[in-house]
Formats: C-alpha cells, structure tokens, sequence
C-alpha cells in the first residue's frame, strides 16, 4: 500500500494545492491519506486548509497548534502574548463552529493497524515532544511498535533501531533535497524499526522553502519525501494583509 503523508500545513493553502496537485499527478491513487497534525497556526487560510482536509477524508491527528486553538475558542486557557497566539486569536475569528467540531474530532494518537502505524504529531509517546535522536531512543523503549509517522520539527527525517535499548543500533538520517534534487528516498533497512517524518507542507524549517510531504511505500518499505515549490508570495500577501505579523511571512522565503 502506498500511504500519502502531510504534516504542518499551517494554514498554508497555495502550499497544500501545490503537494496536492504534485501527489495525485497523473491520477495517482494512495490506499491512504494520513495528517499528522498542525492544520492551523502561523498562515493566513485556516478555513480553506481545513475544507481541504475534509474533502481528502484524511486520517488526522491534533498538532499543538490544533489543540491550542481549541483551547483558547473554549476558554480553557487564556491568551498569551506571543504570535502563535495572536494568530491562532485571529484564526478563531475565521473558523465556523463547524470548523471547530471537526478539528475537535481529532485525536491525540491514532493507530493504523492495517498498516500497522501509530500516528503522532511530536513523537510515538507524545503530541509536544520534538523527535531528536535522544527522544527516539525513549520512544523506542517504551513503544513496542514498528512504524510510526510524526511531524512537529517541520524537518524531514528517519529514525530507525534494530532494538528499542539504549546502547544498541541506532540510526538518524535528515531526508533534505540536494540543490537540483526534487526527491529524497529511504529504503527502511531490514527488521528496522522506524520512525519517520515527511517535513512541513506550509512552513518548512529545514532551509529549503519548498514545500514538503512523503509517500510510504509498505510493500517496498520506503519513504519518499517530495520538494515541491508554490507560490509563496501569495501566501506572504495574504499574511500581511490579514495584519499578521511580518516576520511570519519573511520566514516563508528563507524555509525557516
């Protein structure tokens, strides 16, 4: 089966069309079609990616940003002063009630057993936590699975294990493009466990301001991260526009 992986749309939706066109290009059909959280935060289009999302009949999983936004529109929290609350503050405006049940209908962790994947939006243990090497390591010994997608880092990458202890193999590998290169591929090594992230859709933060999402492959067991451009300066416009701050807009340019 071949899986369609997004992550960390941000509210991005010229990013998003863009995968989107590039992911079903040719008719091309996946057996699924998995979100691993962060729809909202940081852009200008909140309503637009979430309606996108619905029609995909994704597989969808609370990122923080999703989480904070609810709590904030049901009085759980107060708001703080930061940008990533004064936007998710001017993203509430934008949303229907609607909008909202659907993003409360997400959950925290969800399991794929026909794939046999957990999906996270931190790590296989946690909605915050950001996978580094060290926090794959305490996810491999306390989770007992194989295969896991996350997001969060907004960085594609490969963590992989032949044992979940500390002190055995283990096995980081960044999935960045080369300058020219439109596609990274990682063949998962035998008996491996894995955890892997296909990068950020609307706000890439790895130096490459293309967009970027994955394709895994079950049967070849491979992960391949696609770079796609889209029209930033829409999105930057329309950012700007919205009175949000600037420098959410410069970063789009600089994959930062």
């Amino acid at each position: 089966m071949r899986a369609l992986l997004l992550s960390d749309i941000h509210a991005n939706k010229p990013a998003l069309d863009a995968v989107l066109e590039h992911a079903h290009r040719d008719g091309t059909r996946y057996g699924a079609t998995y979100f691993l959280g962060d729809a909202l935060g940081y852009g200008p289009h909140p309503r637009e990616v979430l309606e996108t999302l619905q029609g995909l009949r994704a597989q969808c999983v609370l990122g923080n940003h999703d989480l904070g936004l609810l709590q904030l529109a049901e009085g759980l929290k107060a708001a703080a002063v930061g940008t990533g609350t004064q936007v998710l503050v001017w993203q509430i405006g934008r949303l229907s009630e609607r909008d909202l049940r659907y993003v409360r209908g997400w959950k925290d962790v969800l399991e794929d057993a026909g794939l046999g994947v957990r999906l996270r939006h931190g790590s296989p243990l946690s909605l915050n936590e950001y996978t580094d090497l060290d926090a794959a390591r305490r996810s491999f010994r306390t989770w007992d699975g194989n295969l896991a997608f996350v997001g969060h880092t907004h960085v594609p990458a490969a963590y992989a294990t032949l044992s979940g202890t500390a002190g055995e193999w283990m096995r980081h590998q960044p999935l960045a493009a080369l300058p020219g290169q439109t596609s990274v591929r990682y063949p998962v090594p035998p008996k491996a466990r894995v955890i892997l992230n296909p990068g950020s859709v609307g706000q890439p933060r790895d130096g490459d301001p293309r967009a970027s999402y994955g394709v895994y492959d079950s049967d070849r067991r491979t992960l391949e991260v696609f770079r796609v451009p889209y029209d930033i300066e829409h999105t930057q416009r329309d950012l700007r526009a919205a009175g949000l701050p600037d420098s959410l807009a410069e970063r789009l340019s600089a994959g930062r």
